[in-house]
């Protein structure tokens, strides 16, 4: 049975995918290229939809919820949650300040805000991938993964148009 982390991760490396692309056109960018501004909507497109829409549902109200369950028990020791959550809200302002440089044609506030969401969401990633998830593997029982994996199905399904339309970007 294929583990939620494991789906965690693979959605992860989606993201990273798009995160290098955001990086190379802001390198394009900085040396005179002009902005592409399609490209910049279809990449805050798929961060707000498959990032945090879908993604993020499962770590916040999924994964989280149950992970905090955990900690209530006196099962961990430290409880990473609060923060990875106020990260995910970091990501969402750099996102949305992107999006008003791309609304001014300002070409720093567009990569001084796409390079700090890249920045963030890359150490993001490796925490929670290496520290989160291996922390959430050895503490939720294993019948309350079976239930979180049938949830994160449930997810998918409802989402899976979505999902599609912002995993073109990855093409």
């Amino acid at each position: 049975m294929e583990k939620i982390t494991q789906i965690l991760i693979e959605e992860h490396k989606k993201i990273l995918i798009v995160s290098d692309k955001i990086e190379k056109e802001c390198e394009y960018i900085k040396k005179g290229g002009k902005i592409n501004e399609e490209f910049f909507k279809k990449a805050i497109e798929f961060i707000r939809n498959y990032a945090d829409k879908f993604h993020h549902a499962k770590e916040e109200d999924i994964l989280f919820e149950e992970f905090c369950k955990t900690a209530e028990k006196g099962c961990l020791h430290c409880n990473p949650v609060e923060q990875m959550l106020y990260e995910h809200n970091i990501g969402r302002d750099f996102v949305k300040e992107m999006e008003e440089g791309i609304k001014k044609r300002n070409k720093r506030k567009i990569i001084e805000n796409a390079l700090g969401y890249v920045n963030l969401i890359r150490e993001h990633i490796f925490k929670e991938d290496n520290i989160l998830y291996p922390m959430a593997e050895k503490t939720i029982s294993k019948e309350i993964q079976i239930e979180m994996l049938k949830k994160f199905q449930e997810i998918e399904k409802s989402n899976h148009s979505t999902i599609n339309k912002s995993l073109s970007l990855l093409k």
